[in-house]
This record gives C-alpha cells, sequence and structure tokens, in this order.
C-alpha cells in the first residue's frame, strides 16, 4: 500500500490536523476549538507593531490550540542560540524599558509562579514583580489542554498531572495550595473510583517487535499462564514471564536485608531479571517500557530498587521478581486521585489568580477549572504583578561592583527585538541547565553542576475522540504496548469539579492519554535523554500524528474504532525538557549532601537565587514550590 493511499485510510487529511504553525502558535485550526484560537492576520498585525503584544489580541487563548504544544515552537530558538555559543547581543545592546522591579522571575512555570507569590506575601502586595517565560502560556509544565469535541468542553493536561500524595508535602506546600483555594479532601468525591472498576488492562503486541499485531484483555486479572498463551512471544518467553510473576522465590538468598537492599540498587531491573531471576531474554521485550511514565527510559536503565520502591501509579503493571526477597512490600502511597481536570494546570491557574486577580476569573477551585483566563491582562502597565509571556531571557547580570552590587540588567528577546529591564532582585526559576549560559557570571563550579542535570525527554499526547465505546466493548480502561511508538494508552482520570463533569458514558467525547518517552536503550541515562531531545526536535507534528492514528487503528480496531471517523482532535505535548533530573544508583556516585550538582547549582549568587524543582532534583509540584519558599527565602535574607 503506498504511503498517500495508508495516510488517506488514516484520515491523515481530515480538516482537524494542525500543521501551519507561525511563532509557535497554530493558525488555520478551524472550529474545534473552544474558544477559538489567534488568526494569522492577528499575529501579523501585532507582530508589525512597535510594542510586540499577542497576549492582548482578543482570541489570544493557547490552551485550545492544538497540533505542536509542551516545547512548541518558537520557545527554544533563542536558548538553542545561546547554547550553540552566539552572543546574546549580537545586533547591539538591548533597549532599555525604563521598568525597575522588586523582583524579577525568570521562569512563570510553577516554581516561578510561587516564587512571586511567596515574595508577594512577605514584602507587601506593593512590591512590584515580573515573570518572563518563553512559552505561550503559563504554568511551565503544568499546561492546560481543552478541546472542542462532541459539542462540548473536554479537558486534559498538558503536562503536570496530579498532586502527588499531598499527606508528604511539606508544611510550606500544605499551606500554598491551601491559601489557594485547593482542598484535597474534595477529590476523594469528585474522583469517580468506580467509573472502571470493571475495566481492566490490556497489552498491544505490536508486529514490529512481536512478529505480529495482538491486542489480549485481562492482562494482571487473568492467570498469568492463560494470559500469556496468547501472546506472540517465544514458548520460553511465556514460561519465564509467568514463572517470575508467579513464584515466591528469594533470588538472593544468603544476603540480609541491607545487602539485598544495597545489590538491588546497584543492577538494573534488566539485569536482576536475567542474572538473578534466570528469566531468558527473550522475555525482556515485555517489561522493557515498564519504567517509561516514571524513569523516561527502560529496564536496562533503572536499578532493580527503584522498580520495587515505586510500582505504577496507574495501576496497569506490576514488577515481578521481588515477592520473595524478604525485604518488605512496597510501600503504600496514598490513592492517584488528586487530579483536577486539567491536571496541575489548575494549581498554576490558581497562583495566577492570586497574583492579577483580573486574568482569572473566580473564586474557588470548582469554577477555576471552567474560567477562561485573560490574557490581555496578565501584562498590563502599572499593575504590581505582571507576567510577560512569549519572552526568552537571554542574559542577568549584576550591575555595579562585583562585591557590591547594586541592580540586576535583565535582557530578553521579545518579537524579535532585544530589550531589558532592571531589578533588585531575580530568581531564576527556568530550566537550571540554561542558567550557565544566561548567566555567565556564575562561578565555574556551579556552572558545571548546573549543566549537570539534563532534563528527562517526554511527550504527553492527547487524543480527542467522539466517543469510547471501543474501549468499553473491550472492557479496558488502559494499554500498555511495549514495542508501540506510544507505549502507554489510557482514558482521562475520571474527575468532575463544580461545573465541569467528566464524561462517564461511553457514547460521550473522551480525552485518551497516549505516552511516548524516546529513549536509547544500551546508552548511560544521561545520554539517553541527549539522544531523545534530539529525536523529539526534528520529529514533526505529522509522524506523532501519523503514529497515533496508526496505532489506535491497529489496537482498537478490532472492537469498531476508526480513526478516521472517531478522532476529534490531536495535541502533542512535547517536552523535550521534560522532568527534572533525578539521581540513578546505576549512574550516579553516591554524593555527599553538598557534593551533589542540584546543590551546588542552585546556590545564590549576589542579588540571584535559584528555584524550580530541578534544584531539589524531584519532578514534583511539592518540589517546585518548596525550592521556590527557599529562594525567596535567601532573596529576604540577604
Amino acid at each position: 500500500m503506498s504511503e498517500e493511499k495508508k495516510d488517506r485510510e488514516l484520515g491523515m487529511r481530515c480538516p482537524i490536523t494542525r500543521r501551519d504553525f507561525l511563532n509557535g502558535v497554530a493558525i488555520g485550526v478551524g472550529g474545534t476549538l473552544a474558544g477559538g484560537a489567534v488568526g494569522a492576520e492577528t499575529l501579523l498585525a501585532a507582530a508589525a507593531l512597535e510594542d510586540y503584544s499577542p497576549e492582548k489580541a482578543a482570541n489570544y487563548y493557547p490552551p485550545a490550540l492544538m497540533g505542536m504544544r509542551g516545547n512548541h515552537d518558537g520557545t527554544y530558538t533563542y536558548a538553542h542560540a545561546l547554547r550553540d555559543g552566539e552572543r546574546w547581543n549580537t545586533d547591539g545592546p538591548a533597549v532599555k524599558t525604563g521598568e525597575t522591579y522588586d523582583l524579577v522571575v525568570v521562569g512563570g512555570g510553577i516554581s516561578g509562579l510561587a516564587a512571586a507569590y511567596f515574595y508577594r506575601k512577605n514584602a507587601g502586595s506593593g512590591a512590584r514583580i515580573l515573570i518572563l517565560d518563553n512559552h505561550d502560556d503559563f504554568g511551565g509544565h503544568a499546561k492546560r489542554n481543552e478541546f472542542r469535541a462532541g459539542n462540548r468542553m473536554v479537558l486534559s493536561y498538558g503536562g503536570t498531572q496530579s498532586i502527588e500524595s499531598p499527606g508528604k508535602y511539606s508544611e510550606v506546600a500544605k499551606s500554598l495550595i491551601k491559601e489557594i483555594g485547593v482542598d484535597t479532601e474534595r477529590f476523594y468525591k469528585d474522583y469517580d473510583r468506580n467509573l472502571y472498576s470493571k475495566m481492566g488492562t490490556a497489552a498491544f503486541f505490536d508486529k514490529e517487535t512481536f512478529g505480529e499485531d495482538r491486542l489480549i484483555t485481562g492482562m494482571n486479572a487473568t492467570a498469568w499462564p492463560e494470559f500469556l498463551a496468547k501472546a506472540p512471544l517465544s514458548d520460553v518467553a511465556k514460561q519465564d514471564i509467568a514463572r517470575v510473576y508467579t513464584e515466591k522465590v528469594d533470588y538472593l538468598a544468603g544476603l540480609s536485608k541491607e545487602e539485598k537492599l544495597e545489590k538491588l540498587s546497584k543492577i538494573s531491573y534488566a539485569n536482576y531479571l536475567t542474572k538473578f531471576c534466570k528469566v531468558h531474554p527473550e522475555a525482556l521485550p515485555f517489561f522493557q517500557t515498564f519504567p517509561h511514565d516514571l524513569y523516561g527510559v527502560g529496564i536496562d536503565a533503572v536499578p532493580a530498587l527503584g522498580c520495587f520502591e515505586s510500582g505504577d501509579d496507574y495501576n496497569s503493571f506490576t514488577y515481578p521478581g521481588f515477592d520473595g526477597l524478604g525485604i518488605g512490600e512496597h510501600e503504600k502511597e496514598e490513592p492517584y486521585i488528586f487530579h483536577f481536570p486539567d491536571g496541575n494546570a489548575s494549581i498554576a491557574r490558581l497562583l495566577v489568580r492570586a497574583l492579577i486577580p483580573a486574568a482569572m476569573p473566580g473564586h474557588s477551585m470548582d469554577d477555576v477549572v471552567t474560567a477562561r483566563a485573560d490574557y490581555g491582562k496578565l501584562d498590563v502597565d502599572g499593575a504590581p504583578v505582571r507576567i510577560r509571556l512569549n519572552t526568552t531571557v537571554m542574559h542577568v547580570q549584576h550591575s555595579g561592583t562585583s562585591d557590591a552590587p547594586k541592580t540586576l540588567d535583565i535582557a530578553y528577546m521579545r518579537g524579535k527585538k532585544l530589550q531589558s529591564v532592571q531589578a533588585k532582585n531575580c530568581v531564576l526559576a527556568c530550566y537550571n541547565m540554561m542558567i550557565p549560559y544566561i548567566c555567565p557570571e556564575l562561578p565555574q563550579k556551579q556552572r558545571e553542576a548546573l549543566s549537570y542535570l539534563v532534563k528527562t525527554p517526554l511527550v504527553y499526547t492527547h487524543v480527542a475522540l467522539r466517543n469510547w465505546t471501543s474501549f468499553a466493548k473491550l472492557g479496558v480502561h488502559h494499554i500498555v504496548a511495549p514495542g508501540g511508538y506510544h507505549t502507554y494508552t489510557a482514558l482521562d482520570f475520571p474527575v468532575s469539579i463544580g461545573e465541569y463533569s467528566f464524561p462517564s458514558k461511553p457514547e460521550e467525547s473522551m480525552v485518551l492519554f497516549m505516552l511516548r518517552t524516546p529513549c536509547k536503550p544500551g546508552l548511560p541515562m544521561r545520554d539517553q535523554f541527549r539522544s531523545g531531545r534530539m529525536e523529539l526536535m526534528v520529529t514533526p507534528f505529522s509522524k506523532f500524528e501519523r503514529n497515533v492514528r496508526d496505532q489506535l487503528g491497529r489496537m482498537l480496531g478490532g472492537a469498531g474504532f476508526d480513526p478516521v471517523r472517531d478522532i476529534e482532535g490531536i495535541t502533542v505535548n512535547r517536552w523535550a525538557h521534560g522532568y527534572a533530573y533525578t539521581p540513578n544508583t546505576l549512574f550516579d556516585p553516591d554524593w555527599k549532601e553538598e557534593e551533589k550538582p542540584w546543590v551546588i547549582g542552585r546556590k545564590p549568587f549576589g542579588k540571584i537565587a535559584i528555584a524550580n524543582s530541578d534544584a531539589g532534583a524531584n519532578a514534583y509540584t511539592n518540589e517546585a514550590i518548596d525550592q521556590a519558599w527557599r529562594a525567596v527565602g535567601e532573596i529576604l535574607k540577604s
């Protein structure tokens, strides 16, 4: 079959396809968006103005854009130029805007917004604060995805999913989310834990990896020998997978509990399965991608101890081989239910509401879910707090002497113009690995430490479906695909808040979550991340769309799914710089606390403090909040 014919059969020429981009913002998006989108003529007119302000356009509304989102086109142009050694002021000195602020925050994610919140709380409501971000929306990884499908708005998250285990949050983080209006106890009522209770997990074996396409339902619920009998695996692989799941054997007999934990921390899960559990290598492809969602790499690069301790938030699979070791059970976390319909984008939106009330109508965690942000109110002359989007910071430098710096000069690119503002203080809440490029006056040791923190690339693809009857027919709500382009597919989290009602009937439109982690097995973890990032940056949206349509058609076609008829929208949240770097005992030394790269990297420098979850080596919202609190505390103390 020709590629052109195959594309027609997949619906690649359906009008919902998003291929036209201008300055990173989709155009020509048609009528499937909630609230419209920025038109090409609007952006061209804005760009021609002396004051480049696309956010002021009446229809500027990034959450409703489809196509390539996340690190979308236009967000990394100038950052990559800095990375590649180009001077930030090649076209001459920055034009001074004349603005002076008490605090400038670089990065409008949750950590940056929290830093502004903490500073204002301590310095007073009259403090002048400017937040700068290179994306077209605030929130960092906590992005909101809106779709118009089936004559209704359906929501999902572009990145940060949930408030993970809020009972373990620090008092600082607990207080912040409470102050902005979040009551985590509400989710025990708002999250429907019964909707999928009779729907299970399926495994999709693809022909490219396993020789033939086959979807098998009943994973984890059917006896393993019975389940695996249907799988396109060799007999020895089937036998060993069933054995390691069902037998209770101490594969590390003769070692103490402490020695076992140490051993598991120094060997990969792949090596543990083959060398200690004696699983045949032909069985490894079944397990290979299990850790992708949490670690961004496969079982070749994840410590066996990490697999034992982490498990799977989605309850789609389990890691075998630990039941007989006598090292205890996997610690039970709080239920994975603390989830707004748009993920932690609602946390970001509530922070914006606290900082700039006019930009986010409403008064509660209920109404923030359906509120339409007014982006034209984010950067208003004279306002005490301003958020300036579509702005890439290029240089942060102290003025005055090195011993007694007076202020900071902060230069940025906006609308292809280099401009600068002055600030008394600055919190760098951006990707920490970019800080050495925008702040070269930092000590060499600190710059090297920051450069060590290679972030995890990953893709959160969301697909708006006409209905989810195919999943209901199969009796599954998520599918693991060990060899698939997207290795995990699931119906969205069933949560209803305020006026937003989750599509709980199979006949209703639904958002589907699909995960891709572009790792390269066999390389050290940081090299896998670098390689995966390069792949993401050169992959066009059309390739993602083609793979989405093809994979869903192959997985669900037997249940009546038609990618031409049933797909109403696709948003690819590409995070070339995704999760914060987290230490890995297979590749990283056993640093002392003061030697850890993120601890060295986050040291304050003059009037500059450093935040972001990178500074805590932990890719969670509470870490982003805690690091913001620390950074602001360092500024106030100085």
